[in-house]
């Protein structure tokens, strides 16, 4: 299980995605439920109303808030949230795991935001939602659901689902990742570029897309590699 294997990756185990994909299975699912619950929610006029409200006394709450600091770091993450920066870091991940042969780190890399950009754009025409009324940064889109959220997650994850192997070592990046995504959804609220749920959305869409892709993809190494100690076993 150490020796290279055809599509160039070294062992199943050196390179794992994910040292257990049904929780991982499982933590997409509930992600994946919490951002359909809002979708619905969303689109049903009692309770976008509701959302609405809830939003509206988040965003009067926190938006007065401003510190110097705060504001120069929520900045930042704008523009690490923003395609300028995203789609070139992914350019580069896509040519780093091809040339390294670690075609399925590629698949997690591109497939989590192959699963989740296209719907971006989608949901915001769809829903069409009003941005908040004052804001530090200028948007033009709808705001539901935020895409700086989504690509956040999606990025945070995939870097360390795709760079790092599974285990017990991991679990500090992992726990940061998450920490980012939450990290860049707050930054979108603090700027008044979104609402609270449409970072909620956006984070728990984005996570649920990278962590499915993943489980997927560790799915189906386990189920190839079974197939081959078939193969290989005289006794069978």
């Amino acid at each position: 299980m150490t020796g290279a294997n055809a599509d160039g990756d070294h062992g199943v185990l050196e390179h794992l995605l994910l040292a257990d994909h049904p929780r991982a299975v499982r933590i997409a699912l509930v992600l994946l439920a919490i951002s359909l619950g809002l979708f619905v929610a969303m689109a049903i006029p009692v309770g976008r109303d509701a959302i609405d409200a809830m939003d509206r006394h988040i965003y009067d709450l926190t938006f007065p808030v401003k510190w110097g600091p705060l504001t120069a770091l929520a900045h930042g993450l704008d523009f690490l949230g923003s395609a300028y920066f995203v789609w070139p870091v992914r350019a580069l991940g896509a040519a780093h795991f091809t040339a390294k042969r670690r075609w399925r780190a590629l698949t997690v890399w591109l497939g989590a935001a192959a699963l989740s950009e296209p719907f971006i754009g989608t949901l915001k025409e769809a829903y069409d939602r009003a941005r908040p009324p004052q804001a530090l940064v200028a948007e033009v889109t709808g705001s539901f659901p935020s895409g700086h959220s989504v690509a956040g997650s999606v990025m945070a994850l995939a870097l360390v689902i795709c760079f790092v192997g599974a285990g017990p070592k991991r679990r500090n990046l992992e726990i940061a990742a998450a920490a980012f995504a939450l990290l860049m959804g707050g930054s979108r609220i603090y700027l008044g570029a979104h609402w609270f749920t449409d970072v909620a959305a956006g984070v728990a869409f984005g996570a649920a897309c990278t962590l499915a892709v993943a489980a997927a993809a560790q799915w189906y190494v386990a189920q190839r590699a079974m197939r081959h100690a078939v193969d290989d076993d005289p006794a069978v």
